[in-house]
């Protein structure tokens, strides 16, 4: 057996452990130290694990699923759809800014950095975890897919989680969900190419707070501070 040493610093090393030692694992992380050593790689490698590591397996409440991190420079820092600070906030997220004040009247924040959410139960996930600088989805098929399907499936097992899906790619993981214990909240994905068609005016977040308060859990204050280094 292959002893990996600690990946991630909480309860998400137990949950994934086992992952880690199998061959798939074990050929990605060579596939990723050739990637890391001869081309730019987003996010940086001590930021692969980010989502998992602020928002700890015992601790999720939302998932909210991406496809990919961001492939140009100064965004990706390890959680979908957020940037680091001082980051120009993306299309994709400034809609679902949009979509927020629509749904609950907070007004969008000039950052799109979500670590607040984060820190309050929200697994900010995507599918596959690193990318080739400028190549979006170029780490695509490499074993990513494996390890966070099995990471949805665990949280499936656990009950009382509610997954936002957005657009196809996501709403393909609902195989692996449970919807008799969990709740699964879909929609077109929130780009510009379209999030005209059906993701404004979905009103995810108070229908996640509704599912969580049905779960007997206490909702996300999905309003992030003004100031990023708050969160």
């Amino acid at each position: 057996m292959i002893v990996t040493k600690t990946l991630i610093h909480n309860d998400w090393q137990e949950v994934l452990g086992p992952e880690f030692e199998k061959d798939y694992y074990q050929e990605l992380h060579n596939y990723l130290k050739r990637e890391y050593a001869t081309k730019t790689i987003y996010p940086d490698m001590y930021h692969i694990f980010q989502a998992f590591e602020w928002t700890p397996f015992s601790k999720v409440k939302v998932v909210i699923l991406g496809q990919d991190p961001y492939h140009n420079p100064h965004q990706a820092h390890g959680l979908s759809f957020s940037v680091v600070p001082g980051t120009k906030v993306p299309p994709s997220l400034v809609n679902i800014y949009k979509e927020l004040q629509s749904d609950l009247g907070y007004p969008p924040v000039k950052h799109g950095y979500l670590k607040s959410w984060a820190d309050q139960g929200v697994l900010l996930l995507n599918s596959v975890l690193t990318v080739e600088a400028g190549h979006a989805y170029s780490h695509r098929g490499k074993g990513w897919e494996r390890l966070t399907d099995t990471a949805i499936e665990k949280l499936s097992s656990k009950g009382g989680v509610v997954f936002i899906l957005w657009g196809n790619a996501a709403k393909a993981k609902m195989k692996l969900i449970d919807e008799t214990t969990n709740a699964v909240i879909t929609s077109p994905h929130p780009s510009p190419l379209s999030a005209h068609y059906g993701f404004f005016g979905s009103k995810p977040f108070s229908k996640a707070n509704h599912a969580l308060m049905q779960f007997g859990e206490s909702p996300i204050n999905w309003q992030l501070p003004d100031d990023p280094g708050e969160s």
